[in-house]
């Protein structure tokens, strides 16, 4: 199974997801600004998956810091300042970022080999404390999802995580187990990760998948195919109102009209319980040219003026299920740190 980003032999290496399906890409990491750039420019994307990228970028960063003789607080703060001001949705990016500056405060910069060799052993932790949160998600999500189609948006597998993936490691998991499940999945404008992504994973993994365009899912649902719609998410507020791709929103809402239960897989560390709402949420906006056209291509005016937020919001009272590692919850959400509140 690919993965988004490991660290492997003395070095970190990723994925280039914006080549696929066309090319696997496995590409060296050598500097912070490789990391930076590649979380930017989404050759890794997927909020769990960013989080880990961003503990292995610290361990690149410092350590670089360290062979140069630069190794100071203020240095080490810019590295962690730099990766945060990457993407700002997810939060996953500044959880894991917190989670190795504590470890830089335990062990202080006496000993740079000593501290990058602690920083390296926290952030393969934070990999591998998501291949098991990935495992619990997906077996309790597969009790949720009813038998015939399903409905994707985006990409939530094991490229967007450490493990085998959130909402596509539910599906996953419900084929291995037999259950009869056929996946249709969102293309996903303007970047296709749906069709880029989705399609092709669950295509190696064997799973039944129809690849439709974003704008035909409300005729799919009309005809009876649809009996559930699962997604990820990039941040989730106290409330349980929930930020992923956009157009995620608008699934949502054709779910509810429709009577199609939909349902949200996440870590619970994707949960900001400092935000009481979804209005709080951050949303990036991206480059126009996502829009105009894609790669070498463009479809419209050069000089069109666009409107291209990365994510959307989807309320609460839409949202089924949440499903977490610690067992699922309904609406009315009223998530707490540290407390699994209304699970079961």
């Amino acid at each position: 199974m690919l993965e988004a980003s490991r660290w492997h032999d003395d070095h970190m290496e990723i994925v280039d997801q914006s080549q696929l399906p066309g090319k696997i890409a496995i590409v060296r990491m050598e500097t912070l600004e490789d990391v930076v750039d590649a979380i930017r420019t989404l050759k890794i994307r997927g909020a769990p998956a960013i989080g880990i990228a961003a503990g292995y970028g610290v361990v690149v960063g410092v350590r670089n810091l360290a062979r140069n003789g630069k190794l100071s607080s203020d240095a080490i703060e810019d590295v962690l300042r730099r990766l945060a001001a990457s993407r700002p949705t997810a939060v996953n990016l500044p959880w894991a970022l917190e989670r190795m500056r504590k470890v830089v405060g335990a062990v202080g910069l006496r000993d740079g080999n000593v501290l990058v060799d602690a920083l390296l052993r926290e952030a393969i932790a934070i990999h591998e404390e998501d291949k098991e949160l990935c495992r619990k998600i997906s077996a309790y999500g597969t009790e949720l999802i009813p038998e015939g189609g399903v409905l994707t948006h985006c990409h939530a597998g094991a490229l967007a995580t450490g493990g085998i993936g959130t909402a596509v490691g539910v599906i996953r998991t419900a084929h291995e187990m037999r259950k009869s499940v056929h996946v249709y999945a969102d293309e996903t404008r303007p970047l296709l990760q749906g069709a880029r992504l989705t399609a092709w994973e669950l295509v190696q993994l064997g799973v039944p998948v129809t690849l439709i365009c974003d704008n035909m899912a409300a005729s799919l649902m009309a005809s009876g195919k649809i009996q559930s719609v699962i997604v990820g998410a990039d941040r989730i507020a106290s409330n349980g109102d929930t930020a992923n791709k956009i157009g995620t929103y608008s699934v949502a809402v054709l779910a509810k009209y429709h009577g199609i239960p939909f349902f949200v897989a996440a870590p619970y560390s994707t949960i900001d319980t400092t935000l009481k709402s979804g209005a709080e949420i951050p949303i990036e906006q991206r480059d126009s040219n996502e829009v105009r056209g894609f790669r070498d291509q463009l479809w419209a005016p050069e000089n069109v003026p666009v409107w291209n937020p990365a994510f959307d919001v989807t309320p609460a009272e839409l949202i089924t299920a949440i499903v977490t590692e610690s067992g699922v919850s309904r609406y009315p959400y009223r998530f707490a740190a540290n407390r699994r509140a209304n699970s079961k």
